[in-house]
């Protein structure tokens, strides 16, 4: 089995730290020591608010959240055990990591005790000797966490360069051969000590912490640097400028020098490439000690911009330079203003619309690639680089077409090799004589100085092929950049006719073109073979022996021409669908643009693709992989059947799994013992590249299916063993500790009307003063919490820059009316069954129900006085002897999206595309909080005295709930019927259900109305076979189909 050296870490779900995770942020509010907030609120044992500090911090982004409780009026073990049990009975805030901080042993280990995954200990040192280092030592790995190691010994801190990485070396040394610590859990801080305080022996802090830094990245293998930022700038305290850029400073050099997690206040940060130039000079000439007057020029320099505000000026200057440098500009921007005109002054020069594709296009992409691949280049802006990168080829495709349509007719304005009577049989010399570009000559010498600049800027790849053809090392003389009739190929070997592409990502938006050139080849007599980068850089050893073994092909083979495609190297090519039943594709679509952007061929099914189509495509299209995604948990069993089905037609491609809905863990249990092939679950589209990419590779193939068989059998057997450790309790138990309601003095509020009220072309504009986004930017995989978000450190530009394109996009919605929101809602009376079931009544008199909706309840064991919550709780019991009242509501704001997507994909603008799709969402989230409101305040008027602001009712800081089918407190997607037909939501709002209980258009909520002040949200958990019995006959269902429906949550 292959060693996995990545630093793995969780909560409820994995964080797994890779080299392409860049920084990790820890989040630090929940540090008695360093917010008087959090000290403040644990003192007057306000701990159900220090959570919501906690939540905060996993809301803004935090990665893995640091707790300390070190003050002296505390009982510090007593408060961390309390603390992290209160975190772990959050799901939001469990799901990450924990980092335990102290530097009480004791409340360490009780910490430890405590975590439910696998956290991170802060710290242990070498300063009580080694004998009590290797006892904690051993401690923390019989706890399975990480460990935070301070560059500290017996001497004390460590404060210059040397003293760190010896301390650092023999903390290693200790921790992986003498305690056997895996070395990947080790985690070093090696002091960052305030900087620019006039003493002389501080001068080399930073410098002497980036060289460490990065001699601890390059000899103590696969171990971590962190360190906490807010130190380095302590000298200038009251000047946020100078602070702000002296953060941002340390942490680029300090990423670049191997630091990759670290305690960062975000709001102490500006953006590196946005410091002004003379602060930042003086800043780093501080940081990297570059002058004996650095402090006082820097606090010279403070004094000038104490306080100044940041301005803003546009610059227009890139437009003075070449097409070239513009296109690349144009590309890594994402400005589409001047592309046109660029391409066509760019069309001009090169003569020929596949050499601006190939040249300036393909050269701005490759930038492209290289940036994001760096982690310098965020999501949001890949998706408009794709945008320009396809408008440019937009623009050119009538010239590529005529030029397509010529060669096929035989009138193109160059004779064929075939017409100037060239046999593919010709002497070298001839063939180069034949082949030289003839056209006018100006053309001529645009396109000889490209194939020079060419020659001159080689990529990687490129690079590394031309070392192992250059000079006849495989006995064969290769050319590169080489001008054959009107095409420029990478490499050729007229005398073996034999032509080599290395392919960037520009090549997924050229296909047709690429086929045109290949048949001029093949028509010339020549053979082409296409590698991609990762080809050549990654299997450099496979794609030379493919090479050679072309190179010894029999003179009497069949000619490429004959052939046709033959012997082609193309890019890796992936298959996307949303599986059958489901409506919801944003995520899918993001996946598709970072796969095209890193060379991989997308066919893309769209949404409600039966699994029969999914395998009929990838047969027909030759795919490398295929990647399901689903929204709903209906969609989880119908992946399990995709993969039953490729398993039965026997085949072994890699199966990507993905969605909202999808985990881990399910894909361990459900999908992968169905399947021989290799299944993974992706978390998200950042992920999805270098795990496609492990399985393109035939070096990392076999490594990788082993590698996910091995760990998915493990968590089987984990989660088989959590299973029988958990205690659940009969559903007659769970009804006897149902929530306690003394419904004699419950005060019940009729609402202002009962049955049906619709709601029609509602108003977008009040509507938006609604959204929450947050959730906004998620979809854009950008973590932080709106408006925090916009001074984060590594987000905060581009998350404002998407803002400001997404307030342009939704006021022109809002304008046009492009968008229509229609809405649904009903109240009726109401009353509750012994079984859970809640009875509808068409008014307060009728003695018979209409409607019957269904209710589960939760059967996990409860410490005492916790209930067993079910949603039917709320409603008053009809033992009462009264009515109680239950309302009910569909929405969407998806009517006209449809034609908003086909206008943005007719101009290849996927941007624009998943934006508008990203807004319907959020208007459809953003009506149904507002049609809430409405309902407490005024359609029911339970709470019509409220008065709170948009960020509490995000927080839910009101009377009552919405619930959906579906979502933790009533998983079954099935009561969605029930809903939409006493709403008759798809003839009075245009809303309808799919198959399997999706709603449609997809940016539509639906749910149930509870006005009790009791009523909360919760998660239903496992249920018991009792349960799902009695369930099935209550709804007039089979268990099986019952059972198909509630999988997730079945407890067996």
């Amino acid at each position: 089995m292959l060693k996995d050296y990545k630093l793995k870490l969780s909560g409820l779900e994995p964080v797994v730290i890779t080299p392409a995770s860049n920084f990790v942020n820890i989040g630090e509010r929940t540090n008695v020591t360093g917010s008087a907030k959090f000290l403040k609120l644990i003192k007057e044992d306000k701990f159900d608010e220090a959570l919501e500090v906690a939540l905060d911090q996993v809301r803004g982004g935090a990665q893995v959240i640091d707790v300390n409780m070190d003050e002296g009026m505390l009982d510090s073990e007593a408060a961390m055990v309390r603390f992290l049990n209160l975190m772990a009975s959050e799901p939001e805030i469990s799901r990450i990591p924990v980092m335990i901080d102290s530097s009480k042993w004791e409340v360490i280990e009780a910490g430890l005790k405590c975590l439910q995954g696998k956290g991170i200990v802060n710290s242990i040192s070498l300063k009580a000797g080694e004998e009590e280092f290797i006892r904690q030592a051993k401690l923390v790995k019989k706890y399975g966490a990480a460990v935070v190691v301070m560059a500290f010994d017996e001497q004390g801190q460590a404060d210059t360069y040397q003293r760190r990485i010896e301390i650092c070396k023999r903390a290693y040394d200790i921790l992986v051969d003498v305690v056997k610590f895996h070395p990947q859990d080790i985690i070093f801080d090696p002091n960052i000590f305030p900087v620019a305080t006039g003493i002389e022996e501080h001068r080399n802090y930073a410098l002497d912490y980036f060289k460490a830094a990065k001699w601890i990245r390059e000899n103590l293998p696969h171990a971590h640097v962190s360190g906490g930022v807010s130190n380095v700038s302590f000298s200038f305290r009251g000047n946020q400028k100078v602070r702000e850029a002296m953060h941002a400073a340390f942490l680029y050099h300090g990423i670049k020098h191997g630091m990759d997690m670290g305690i960062v206040n975000p709001t102490m940060l500006e953006v590196y490439d946005e410091i002004p130039k003379d602060l930042l000079e003086r800043v780093e000439d501080v940081l990297l000690n570059r002058r004996d007057d650095a402090t006082e020029r820097l606090l010279e320099f403070a004094e000038t911009v104490k306080g100044a505000a940041k301005k803003k000026e546009t610059d227009d200057s890139w437009r003075t330079g070449t097409v070239e440098e513009r296109m690349t500009h144009a590309l890594v921007k994402g400005i589409i203003d001047f592309i046109d005109e660029d391409t066509e002054e760019a069309r001009q020069k090169y003569g020929r619309p596949l050499h601006v594709i190939e040249g300036p296009l393909m050269a701005g992409m490759n930038v492209v690639g290289d940036l994001f691949g760096a982690g310098k280049m965020f999501l949001p802006q890949v998706v408009k680089s794709a945008r320009v990168m396809k408008k440019a080829v937009a623009y050119l495709e009538p010239y590529l077409q005529a030029e397509k349509e010529a060669l096929r007719k035989g009138t193109q304005p160059n004779p064929s090799p075939k017409e100037r009577g060239f046999d593919g049989r010709s002497k070298e010399v001839d063939a180069l004589n034949d082949y030289i570009f003839t056209t006018t000559p100006e053309k001529w010498k645009a396109i000889n100085e490209f194939v020079k600049a060419n020659r001159k800027n080689a990529t990687e790849a490129e690079q590394v092929l031309w070392q192992a053809l250059r000079n006849r090392k495989l006995d064969a003389k290769f050319r590169r950049q080489h001008v054959i009739g009107d095409f420029i190929v990478d490499f050729v070997c007229i005398e073996k006719k034999l032509v080599l592409e290395v392919d960037g990502p520009v090549h997924d938006y050229q296909k047709e073109y690429d086929e045109l050139r290949t048949n001029y080849l093949n028509e010339c007599g020549f053979e082409e073979i296409r590698f991609s980068n990762d080809d050549v850089l990654n299997n450099l050893s496979e794609t030379i022996k493919i090479i050679k073994d072309k190179l010894e092909l029999e003179g009497d083979s069949p000619s490429p021409l004959e052939r046709g495609r033959g012997g082609e190297v193309r890019p890796p090519r992936i298959l996307l669908a949303t599986v059958k039943g489901d409506v919801h594709d944003i995520g899918k679509n993001i996946v598709g643009v970072v796969l095209a952007c890193n060379n991989y061929e997308v066919i893309d099914l769209g949404v409600m693709v039966p699994s029969d189509k999914i395998i009929e495509a990838a047969k027909k299209e030759k795919v490398d992989i295929i990647g399901l995604s689903g929204l709903i948990t209906p969609s989880l069993d119908e992946m399990v059947h995709v993969a039953k089905e490729m398993q039965r037609e026997q085949m072994e491609l890699p199966l990507l799994i993905g969605g909202a809905t999808t985990s881990r863990i399910h894909t361990a249990v459900k999908i992968d013992p169905v399947y021989e092939g290799p299944v993974v679950h992706v978390l998200d589209a950042s992920r999805s590249v270098p795990v496609a990419s492990e399985f393109i590779s035939k070096e990392s193939r076999a490594g990788i299916k082993l590698r996910f068989k091995e760990e998915y059998k493990r968590l089987r057997a984990e989660h088989e063993s959590r299973s029988k450790d958990k205690n659940y309790i009969s559903l007659a138990e769970a009804r006897k500790n149902q929530t306690q309601i003394d419904w004699k003095e419950t005060q019940i509020t009729q609402p202002t009307f009962l049955g049906t009220k619709v709601l029609l072309d509602y108003s977008l504009e009040e509507i938006s003063t609604y959204i929450d986004w947050t959730p906004f930017f998620q979809t854009w995989m950008l973590a932080g919490r709106y408006p925090g978000i916009f001074d984060d450190k590594v987000v905060g530009t581009e998350a404002k820059k998407l803002f400001d394109d997404a307030q342009q996009m939704l006021q022109q919605i809002i304008k046009e009316k492009s968008l229509k929101a229609n809405g649904v809602i009903a109240f009726y009376p109401a009353s509750r069954t012994l079984t859970d079931d809640v009875k509808l009544f068409e008014n307060e008199s009728a003695e018979l129900p209409f409607a019957k909706l269904h209710f589960l309840r939760q059967q996990n064991k409860k410490a005492a006085n916790l209930p067993n919550f079910s949603l039917a709780d709320f409603i008053m019991p009809e033992t009462a002897g009264k009515k109680d009242y239950i309302g009910m509501f569909a929405v969407t704001a998806g009517i006209g999206l449809e034609a908003l997507v086909e206008k943005h994909k007719a101009v290849h603008d996927d941007y624009s595309e998943i934006m508008v799709k990203a807004l319907a969402d959020r208007l459809a989230e953003a009506f149904a909080e507002c049609l809430h409101e409405k309902v407490r305040k005024e359609f029911w008027g339970y709470a019509k005295d409220e008065s709170i602001n948009m960020e509490e009712i995000i927080a839910e800081k009101y009377q009552g709930i919405r619930p959906a089918p579906g979502y933790p407190a009533c998983p079954d997607h099935t009561e969605k019927q029930s809903i939409f037909e006493i709403l008759d939501a798809e003839r009075q709002a245009g809303i309808k259900l799919t198959e399997s209980y999706a709603m449609y258009p997809a940016s539509s909520v639906s749910g149930y109305y509870f006005a009790h002040p009791q009523s909360k949200y919760f998660g239903l958990g496992k249920i018991g076979k009792d349960q799902v019995e009695e369930y099935a006959e209550r709804k007039g269902m089979k268990v099986e189909e019952v059972e198909k429906w509630l999988a997730p949550v079945l407890a067996y």
